[in-house]
This record gives C-alpha cells, structure tokens and sequence, in this order.
C-alpha cells in the first residue's frame, strides 16, 4: 500500500511540474487568464454605460467609478497575461515588477472604494458626520501607493531578496487591512439592516447583497493576504515567474477573478430612472 500512495504522489508531482514546464501549458493558461481577466473588464465597462445612460445627470458617482476601475484595472491584467512571456523578459526587471503588481495596487483602491461606499451608508443611517471618510479613504491609499513605489525604487536600485520579500509582504498587509474594512463596515452595515424589518423584497435583497459581497471581499483578501506571505517566503509558491503557470491560474482565480466576477453579478442593478423614484448618489 505505501509503495502505491508513494507512486501516486510521485506521478502527480511528476505531472504538476511537466505541465509547469511546459510552454505550451504556460501560453494555453495565460491567455485563459487573459481571455477572463478582458471578459470581466468587458462587462464593468458594459455596466458603466448602462449606468450612465440611466443617470447621467449625477457625473462621477461612487458606483460609476468602481466599474470604471474594475474595467481599468482588469483590461491591464488581460493585456499583461496576454503578454506574459513577453513581460518576462523585460528589463529593466524593476519594470515586470511595476506591470504584475500595479494592478493589485489598483485592485485594492477598487474595492476599499466599495468598503467606503458602505461606511458611508452606515454612518449617514445612524446620523453621524461623514466628512472624515474620504480624507482617511484618499490618505490610506496614498500611503500605500508612496510606500510600493518607495520599494520599487529600492528595487531598482539595489535587487536584493529582502527588499522583494519586504515588497511582497507589504501586499499582504494592505490586503489584510482592506479584508479588515470590510469585515468592519460591511459587517456593521449588514448588522444595522437585520435590524429593520425585513419584509419588503427590495430591504431583503439590499440586506443579501451587503451580507454575500461582505462575505466575498473579506474571503478573497484575506486568501491574498495568506497566499502573499506563502510568495514572500517559499520560492515554490512565487507567482512572478513563468514556470509556475498552474499556480498562477489558482492565484488569480481566487483572489481577483472569481470575487469581481460574483461582485460585479451580484451589483448589477441600475439606479432608478429619473422621475419614477429619487436617486441620491454617494459622491
């Protein structure tokens, strides 16, 4: 019995790294992952002028720029992936690091965009002044992006492992800080609405959207934030590199694709027309 189980994990070992190997599986699973990444880009820019169409009168409503930078932010990882082999071999190396990892920069201005929205809502519901929210919205996102580009430039400068482990790393903290704020705000958010009576379709459905993208958002940060650190440290889990395409395709999977996919399916509604109900935007 050993001497099979030992032949299985042999064999299966054996076909991980023969597809890891191989280029034609690294060009069949990058250009799936760029065929996902342009299809959900397609259908945030697809949402963006429904919605503008529907309200145009608003401008540049939070809901308009969340579409707006998931389209952004999902169109550079679809011509990235498409690229890949390419991206690899591009020097300086300073350069692959700034085209892999700006889009999860942007990825998490996306959806702590959303956990504001949210902190919005709760505080205008229970009465309490909301003029700090986007200060500390705009200073947190500024530290971050000053900080990843502080480390680019050390990057640059001087390509040693800590200074990538430390780049790493820093992505996991920031990703468990946005897994934190929607853990906080959604949570409290969902909380406050359980507390109304729950009778009508259109409460209900708000109180399952909050509850399922709370759910999600959180989930798929914290698995980012999990998922880094294993990067930062075990070289068999680095997704920067072509000969891990399978990894890759796990990666990407979970913590961008399948979460902008179920968010951007869930908040799918369009704003009332004019004239049939007030529509008040969160600017």
């Amino acid at each position: 019995m050993a001497s099979v189980a030992t032949s299985a994990v042999s064999s299966a070992s054996d076909w991980w790294e023969e597809m890891n190997e191989s280029a034609v599986w690294q060009n069949r699973i990058f250009f799936t992952l760029a065929s996902l990444f342009g299809l959900i880009s397609a259908v945030a820019l697809i949402q963006l002028i429904r919605i503008e169409c529907r309200v145009p009168e608003y401008g540049w409503t939070t809901q308009k720029v969340f579409h707006l930078l998931n389209f952004l932010v999902n169109g550079v990882r679809s011509v990235v992936f498409a690229f890949r082999p390419g991206v690899q071999k591009i020097k300086p190396e300073i350069l692959q690091h700034i085209l892999l990892d700006m889009p999860a920069l942007a990825f998490f201005t996306t959806y702590a965009l959303l956990a504001l929205f949210w902190a919005e809502i709760y505080y205008q519901a229970r009465g309490v002044p909301t003029d700090g929210l986007r200060p500390t919205f705009y200073t947190i996102n500024a530290v971050v992006y000053v900080v990843q580009i502080l480390l680019w430039l050390l990057m640059w400068w001087k390509p040693v492992q800590v200074i990538i482990i430390l780049s790493k790393i820093f992505f996991a903290g920031a990703s468990l800080l946005a897994a934190l704020g929607f853990l906080l705000y959604g949570g409290r958010l969902f909380l406050m609405l359980q507390r109304f009576p729950v009778e009508s379709k259109g409460r209900r459905k708000k109180l399952h959207e909050v509850g399922y993208v709370t759910t999600i958002c959180f989930t798929c940060f914290l698995v980012r934030c999990i998922m880094m650190c294993f990067n930062a440290f075990d070289k068999a889990a680095d997704i920067d590199v072509l000969d891990h395409p399978i990894l890759n395709l796990i990666y990407y999977l979970l913590v961008e694709i399948l979460p902008s996919s179920l968010v951007l399916f869930i908040l799918r509604k369009l704003p009332p027309k004019r004239g049939i109900t007030q529509y008040h935007p969160i600017r």
